[in-house]
């Protein structure tokens, strides 16, 4: 048999291989640790599934939950246990009948020599390559004491070690029952928590290899555990040419001398109803017509929404959908969390060749950490780094609250994290409500630095002259400058 670092044993879910640098390490013991209904059954399933599909025996060991309810519930998250050998030693009627008089009964009372002698028969008889003792700490109320415990425990996973077997063993965190003094006797430690932000998995505890850090987080489905690893930009790399996308509008390019840059993050700001998304998505239409991908992850409004005024303005994403350079999310917000996201966003760069992606917007995003918001700007700036990383062009929809008045660059204070800032304005001129647009901030070039008139109609986006004859333009209420005005300001440069 080759070392036991040369390969690895898979868990049978991907997210979870992921953090564990490629699965669990063979022939070793590993513990998994949490509250009731947070999985570890679900988890010790999988790992059993993945070994039988990989040619390996496997056997179940269950010492609580009766084996019929253990495979219905396995069938009905699409595990087959059809090829699982089971050790059946859960309680039984019997254990309550045989003491009719009621009797209160010491550990001793208890058969435990039969109990041992029918673990080992059942692992002799199968000479598993993995095995799943579900939960280990059942067996500490068989024992006088807890050094007998422990002392039965290591005895245990020293015979099943001996046996070139991989195991996995579940624990029950219970305050009358501590688990911490059984990592002791434990190669890892894969740790289940249910928080009110969400269901979070770490590894605290992994010999003879390096894990993934971060917070990451696992959802129960109908098809049994999801991982989604924490997104470290660090490790993710694309080769791409940097050179500059076009708006398709002219006078869009020009603020930008030229355009965006490939591989960099824009924020789009502004009020509500003026523009932001129908803007940033003319970069998609006109990416779409050199054969790129572009996905728009919808945060605050739905689909149709999004396609009904799409193809008002003379965006054809009809067709775009259809030829697939274009692909629209609406994104519960609520449902997910930021490394479910991340995970999504991943699989369409990674998988579907994504050169474009649009988060609309910021403060929907901001709703996924659900309770930990301090958290926003590093879950951002995690996924910014890997999408610039990867040559991917990020646009970021930020809504401001003013609609006018003060000016605001950015709500969530992310300005930071862009290489690009475009705002667009409301204004109110004599008496009529216009739109304007400029630039902020352009990291890898110089900008042009005027504020134009920008429009949306049923022909497109439509950007006008700088306006110079209006100053105080960011405060929302420009006033009119004259001519003679204008020209002894000319002369005074």
């Amino acid at each position: 048999m080759s070392s036991p670092l040369a390969e690895r044993a898979s868990t049978g879910i991907s997210g979870l291989d992921e953090i564990l640098s490629g699965g669990l390490i063979p022939e070793r013991s590993y513990m998994i640790r949490g509250q009731a209904g947070s999985g570890k059954t679900i988890l010790s399933l999988h790992f059993l599934q993945q070994g039988v599909d990989e040619g390996e025996t496997a056997l179940f060991i269950n010492l609580e939950e009766d084996v019929r309810d253990l495979k219905a519930n396995a069938a009905a998250l699409g595990l087959d246990t059809g090829a699982i050998e089971f050790l059946d030693l859960s309680p039984i009627a019997d254990v309550f009948t045989e003491h009719r008089s009621y009797e209160v009964f010491s550990p001793s009372e208890v058969e435990q020599e039969s109990l041992t002698e029918r673990i080992i028969e059942g692992v002799t008889a199968v000479e598993p390559d993995r095995v799943v003792v579900d939960p280990l700490t059942q067996l500490r109320f068989l024992m006088a004491d807890d050094y007998q415990f422990r002392k039965q425990v290591v005895g245990f996973m020293r015979f099943l070690k001996d046996r070139d077997a991989t195991v996995v063993f579940t624990v029950q965190n219970t305050e009358s029952l501590p688990t911490d003094d059984l990592e002791f006797i434990t190669d890892g430690t894969i740790r289940l928590g249910v928080e009110e932000y969400g269901k979070t998995i770490d590894v605290p505890k992994f010999r003879g290899s390096s894990t993934q850090g971060g917070d990451h987080a696992y959802r129960i489905t109908d098809a049994g555990i999801e991982v989604s690893p924490a997104l470290q930009p660090g490790k993710h790399t694309g080769e791409f040419v940097s050179e500059q996308i076009s708006s398709g509008v002219p006078e869009v390019d020009a603020l930008l001398s030229g355009g965006l840059e490939r591989g960099t993050v824009s924020i789009v700001s502004g009020p509500t109803g003026v523009g932001k998304t129908t803007l940033s998505t003319q970069f998609m239409k006109e990416a779409a017509d050199r054969g790129e991908r572009s996905v728009i992850y919808l945060f605050e409004e739905t689909e149709e929404t999004f396609l009904t005024r799409s193809r008002a303005v003379n965006i054809p994403v009809d067709e775009m959908i259809e030829k697939g350079t274009l692909q629209v999310n609406e994104v519960e917000a609520l449902e997910r969390s930021p490394q479910e996201f991340a995970r999504t966003v991943r699989e369409e760069v990674e998988d579907r060749g994504a050169d474009i992606v649009m988060v609309d917007g910021i403060a929907g995003y901001r709703l996924t950490l659900r309770g930990e918001g301090g958290m926003m700007l590093q879950q951002m700036h995690a996924l910014g780094r890997y999408l610039k990383n990867m040559g991917v062009t990020a646009i970021f929809i930020d809504e401001t609250q003013n609609i006018t008045g003060e000016f605001q660059a950015t709500v969530e204070n992310i300005s930071y994290l862009a290489d690009n800032i475009v705002f667009l304005r409301h204004l109110e001129v004599q008496g009529e409500l216009r739109k304007a647009i400029g630039v902020l901030k352009k990291r890898t070039s110089d900008f042009e630095r005027t504020i134009r008139e920008f429009r949306i109609t049923e022909d497109g986006v439509k950007v006008g002259e700088p306006m110079t004859g209006l100053r105080g333009i960011l405060g929302g209420t420009p006033e009119i400058v004259d001519r003679v005005e204008r020209r002894d300001e000319r002369w005074d440069e």
